[in-house]
């Protein structure tokens, strides 16, 4: 079958001399897998070897499930050129690629993080934009959407509230990626799996949830970067794995 889909190419590989296989994420359809046949020939109708990053109007041919689409036409509209002007911004927008790649799977329509994506990467690009707390939108997003992460308000465990508290002084919390949530002090010692979590994170997390809501509030670099370290321990262990840019994007986790 035919389709015009809108598309943000998240992966390229050389597949012959002419010739890419490359992932999409579309508005509509998902992630998608596709041969660029011809694609690095000059007058190739993609306009030449695509590149990560590229945002625009695609018409490609449907695959069997399973197997490769065939993409018949590429019309970039958005390249997100001022990502690739300042090194942490660019491995910020790099890492929100591998993100979706790995969480989103092969044609099961997303909209909403199709937007979250596009949004993500022109946010990104401004030039006052903070990256870190940019990022940390995009995660506390992706990971909602895909259904990977709850509220993270209350303890996952016995529902004690935990995030919009204050925390005794002496008391841990800590997140499990098993349950998918915050523990307290009474739970967390039956789960073997979980991270301790920061006052950096519990503050990060209510301006993330009052923002979702409609009533912003800065995120401070250091409240970013904690709930980015935190996000991407639990990607690494729901899918086995580190992402690749994940250091680059966020330092060490």
């Amino acid at each position: 079958m035919r389709r015009k889909e809108d598309a943000i190419c998240l992966r390229t590989t050389d597949y012959s001399e002419t010739s890419q296989i490359a992932h999409f994420l579309t508005r509509d359809s998902g992630q998608v897998r596709v041969i660029t046949k011809g694609v690095k020939r000059k007058k190739s109708s993609a306009g030449g070897a695509l590149d990560l990053l590229c945002e625009g109007e695609m018409v490609f041919i449907t695959g069997s499930p399973g197997k490769l689409g065939t993409l018949v036409e590429f019309c970039e509209t958005v390249s997100h050129s001022p990502l690739r002007r300042e090194a942490s911004r660019l491995n910020a927008g790099v890492y929100m690629l591998e993100l979706a790649h790995e969480l989103v799977a092969e044609s099961d329509p997303h909209p909403a993080v199709f937007e979250l994506l596009h949004n993500g990467l022109a946010r990104l690009g401004q030039k006052d934009s903070p990256v870190q707390a940019v990022l940390a939108y995009f995660q506390w997003r992706l990971l909602r959407n895909v259904g990977l992460m709850g509220e993270m308000t209350n303890c996952v465990s016995c529902g004690r509230a935990i995030a919009s508290q204050p925390r005794p002084r002496g008391m841990e919390i800590f997140f499990s990626s098993k349950l998918g949530g915050l523990l307290c002090d009474a739970c967390e010692g039956s789960e073997l799996e979980k991270c301790r979590v920061s006052n950096d994170v519990l503050t990060g997390l209510v301006v993330l949830a009052q923002a979702q809501a409609g009533r912003k509030s800065a995120l401070p670099d250091s409240q970013a970067q904690a709930i980015n370290r935190l996000l991407a321990y639990h990607t690494s262990r729901q899918i086995g794995r580190s992402l690749r840019m994940a250091p680059y994007a966020i330092g060490h986790t």
